[in-house]
């Protein structure tokens, strides 16, 4: 074979055949070779990396789509390089020292509400970006609808006979992420479901905390110290949702008797607990990030052309922290028929 088929063979690129590549790397296993990572970069240009920028690799969340996203990554050949901001002067430093430029082929980015200068220092990279969650133009997406999942969620309570109905949601103004904008989509599904359902959503059924388990126990922990006692809970993560479940056990309140919770996730734990969730595919979130970055790879070797765009579906995921109210409706509980 020649020297190029040979090249092209162990860098994976398309357009050979796969009993060829087999053949190749079955020689080069045989002989022993190793390509020369640093001559193959002056080379090709290229690195073989993936850049993975993620404000908090401890978190649950994050952890998955990593997860998700280096399955897909490795598959491919490449390696995966993690950038974890920690904080906002970790992600000051990150952008003003240019940490990305020459390091790597392409970069997906997590739940960062990009200001308009840190999206332009991406673009200058003149890479492929992939953005989990809404992002700037010309960066591919990958979105849930986390509107519809949140009316799917209040009006699944609403259907069990629930009127005072609260909402836990995400306080992220002090985090890293600079003010995601889907805690702020959980909280507009609340409100459309209740309002489409004839009911009221009083500030005092309405707590925000912190993205951890601490903040959804003080969150909860407001809530049934308020004037209106609700009997349904909407909480915007599932690890906000386990703070609840043991703030309203440690205040002698049965779940899903007296209070019924739903949460937003479907963590691996929410099936231990019993907790009635939202799942939105977290793991294959990460899967379609990296499959939107290697998409525009490919299309930049002659592949094909780059999806723009991956929306994950969610569903409700029923478990027994639901449940219809234990106390009768009264009259001026009766909701309007929801519009259609």
């Amino acid at each position: 074979m020649s020297p190029s088929t040979v090249s092209r063979a162990l860098r994976g690129v398309p357009g050979i055949a796969a009993s060829t590549r087999a053949r190749v790397r079955a020689a080069a296993s045989e002989l022993g070779y190793v390509a020369n990572v640093s001559g193959s970069r002056l080379a090709t240009g290229r690195t073989g990396t993936v850049a993975v920028v993620v404000p908090s690799a401890a978190r649950w969340f994050f952890g998955q789509v990593i997860a998700g996203a280096g399955s897909v990554i490795r598959a491919a050949g490449l390696d995966m390089l993690l950038y974890e901001l920690g904080d906002r002067d970790g992600r000051r430093k990150f952008f003003s020292e240019q940490s990305l430029r020459g390091r790597a082929d392409a970069v997906l980015v997590l739940s960062l509400n990009l200001e308009p200068e840190e999206a332009a220092q991406l673009e200058a990279l003149g890479v492929p970006v992939a953005v989990l969650g809404p992002g700037p133009a010309g960066f591919a997406t990958v979105v849930v609808d986390d509107f519809q999942a949140a009316l799917t969620a209040v009006r699944h309570l609403i259907n069990l006979g629930h009127r005072n109905i609260a909402h836990i949601g995400i306080d992220n103004s002090e985090d890293v992420t600079s003010g995601s904008t889907r805690p702020v989509a959980r909280l507009a599904g609340y409100r459309t479901a209740l309002r489409d359902a004839g009911l009221a959503a009083p500030d005092e059924l309405l707590a925000l905390g912190d993205l951890t388990v601490d903040g959804g126990a003080a969150a909860m922990a407001r809530l049934i110290s308020g004037p209106i006692m609700p009997t349904a809970v909407f909480v915007a993560s599932d690890e906000m949702a386990f703070g609840a479940l043991k703030v309203l056990r440690s205040a002698g309140l049965r779940v899903p008797e007296d209070v019924s919770v739903v949460g937003y996730d479907n963590h691996e734990l929410a099936e231990l607990l019993d907790l009635t969730s939202i799942d939105q595919a977290v793991h294959n979130q990460g899967e379609a990030a990296a499959q939107l970055v290697l998409n525009a790879l490919s299309a930049d070797r002659g592949g094909e052309p780059a999806v723009a765009t991956a929306s994950i579906p969610t569903h409700l995921v029923i478990r027994r922290s639901t449940a219809p109210p234990s106390s009768p409706r009264t009259p001026n509980d009766n909701p309007k028929e929801p519009t259609s």
